[in-house]
């Protein structure tokens, strides 16, 4: 029988089919990066995303889809990571604003929801780039409302939207150069054509279920024993390693030296060796070192990261695991970062940062994790650094939302900037005058950073070979060689010029004390005329993160 409306229980089967089928392909999307570094976490940040949206829906009881949507969007809004994951909770924002005050859809409605929540998508970049998944929802979107008539099937409108998203992504390279100089089709725009495929499976009725989204009965739960806050390790960090012999040459690998080295950033270790497999359980505050720690020894066939806070606050409610106590009086300022590596972390504090958010490449903090820092900061005026141009959109969107606070986000895309904007805020002036101060700042220092590729490709006529090291200059890989020392070195030859006055290097926690050393050497040697500073800052996946002045 031919649908011809969408009620409540239907889009919820649909967002629920979308979820299940990103997840089963979200490692096949995060591959599609374009950077060849082990960073690509489009696929995942879109998965944590949409599962956060799903789980909120699941006990509504509701048959409106207008009351659905609602909800769905407060969900993505909540859980959204990663420029993509905002990207898609602003589609499903402006889709549920287009259905508002209906309990059910026809095709009509439908796609003009659609079409909505491009134009509020559109709206939250500060600047939309074509060949993304923001041209792959317009397209379909389009697609649709030429289509779209009141006495149109379902069956036929989510097919022509899925057909059209296809063809839209593998049209993305050619409107995008890097795509297409790397030879993949844009990541979130993938995602989004798996959700539109989860979509059409629901609409012809196939069914898809995963144990996270079943109905939660309204029974007491181990979770309610204890508090959000009382566990100390919050990522539950899953994953398999195949051995690579020609990385164990430099790295040998023993169950006791992983175990070891896992156990120093979590506890519930468990380290299994089969033949050349290993398998690894851990919970940890820092996922991207463990991952790091790991593909030191070989590469990764499955892994799964799970935030347990979030889990645990889904199941008992965020609110009810608070303990009602009196408010404290609000400091005047309050300063949040972002950064991975203890280091990192106090460095930050030592400058000023009252709260650090634990975070950066591979594991995004969300949308809820900023309004948690928010609201912990407890300040009348607040400034948040990002630090990673993948972040800025979900701390945007937490100062957005946010009331009582002022709340403004100086958008650090990188360590260094934000380093170098904390050297000139005075807590004796106006959160205005520091807003515009520390963003003038971010513009003098230069950031530059070292790490390992993770596939053979090509960038801006430069080859590169898997396991290979690059040194990034801002955004652009601009050497690549087999030896880390060596393309740290050139690097820093590239960055440094005759108006560079400080150089600033924090080293990450998989270098030597002699490769540092070496490389303190070399620019006392080459560079007299400036000021070098190193710094410990055990980050995960950058061997080096480099801020020139």
């Amino acid at each position: 029988m031919s649908i011809f409306k969408i009620d409540g229980t239907l889009f919820k089967q649909m967002i629920v089919n979308g979820a299940v089928n990103l997840d089963n392909n979200s490692d096949r999307i995060d591959e599609l990066n374009v950077f060849p570094v082990p960073d690509g976490d489009t696929g995942t940040n879109m998965k944590l995303t949409l599962n956060a949206g799903a789980k909120e829906i699941a006990n509504l009881n509701s048959n409106s889809i207008a009351e659905v949507a609602k909800k769905l969007s407060r969900g993505l809004l909540m859980g959204a990571r990663g420029n993509s994951g905002v990207i898609l909770s602003q589609l499903f924002r402006g889709f549920a604003n287009g259905v508002e005050g209906h309990d059910a859809a026809d095709a009509v409605v439908f796609a003009r929801a659609l079409k909505k929540g491009v134009e509020t998508a559109y709206k939250a970049v500060m600047k939309p780039v074509e060949g993304t998944i923001l041209t792959v929802a317009r397209e379909s979107a389009d697609e649709v409302n030429r289509f779209a008539g009141p006495e149109l099937a379902f069956k036929d409108l989510i097919s022509r939207l899925v057909n059209e998203s296809k063809r839209s992504l593998q049209h993305t390279p050619e409107l995008l150069p890097v795509l297409k100089e790397v030879g993949v089709v844009d990541s979130g725009g993938a995602g989004l054509v798996v959700i539109y495929e989860g979509f059409e499976k629901a609409i012809n009725g196939e069914i898809l279920k995963l144990n996270e989204f079943k109905e939660i009965k309204n029974t007491q739960s181990a979770q309610s024993q204890f508090k959000t806050e009382d566990i100390t390790f919050g990522y539950c960090t899953e994953f398999i390693v195949q051995l690579d012999p020609e990385r164990l040459k430099s790295n040998p690998f023993t169950e006791e030296r992983l175990r070891n080295a896992l156990s120093r950033i979590g506890d519930s270790l468990v380290v299994v060796q089969d033949e050349d497999i290993i398998k690894v359980h851990v919970h940890t505050n820092e996922p991207g070192v463990a991952l790091n720690i790991a593909q030191k020894y070989g590469e990764f066939l499955k892994l799964k990261i799970e935030n347990m806070r979030e889990q645990h606050s889904s199941i008992t409610g965020y609110e009810d695991t608070k303990e009602v106590t009196k408010e404290k009086e609000k400091k005047e300022y309050a300063i949040i970062a972002v950064c991975a590596g203890e280091g990192l972390a106090n460095i930050f504090k030592e400058m000023g940062c009252d709260y650090i958010i634990s975070g950066g490449q591979t594991m995004n903090p969300s949308t809820e994790d900023f309004i948690k820092a928010i609201k912990d900061a407890n300040a009348k005026n607040i400034l948040i650094l990002p630090n990673n141009s993948n972040i800025i959109m979900a701390a945007n969107q937490a100062a957005d939302v946010t009331d009582g606070v002022n709340v403004k986000v100086v958008p650090t895309k990188t360590i260094p900037q934000g380093y170098s904007s904390l050297l000139i805020f005075n807590p004796t002036t106006d959160i205005e005058s520091n807003f515009e101060s520390m963003n003038e700042q971010i513009n003098e220092v230069k950031s530059g950073q070292v790490t390992f590729a993770v596939r053979d490709t090509q960038f801006n006529g430069l080859e590169i070979h898997k396991d290979d090291y690059m040194g990034m200059f801002e955004k652009n890989i601009v050497v690549s060689k087999t030896g880390r020392l060596d393309v740290t070195l050139d690097l820093l030859d590239q960055m440094i010029d005759k108006n560079s006055e400080i150089v600033t290097i924090f080293y990450g926690d998989d270098v030597t004390e002699e490769e540092v050393e070496n490389i303190s050497e070399y620019i006392e040697a080459n560079y007299e005329e400036v000021e070098l500073e190193v710094l410990e800052g055990n980050q995960p996946v950058y061997s080096y993160i480099i801020a020139i002045e």
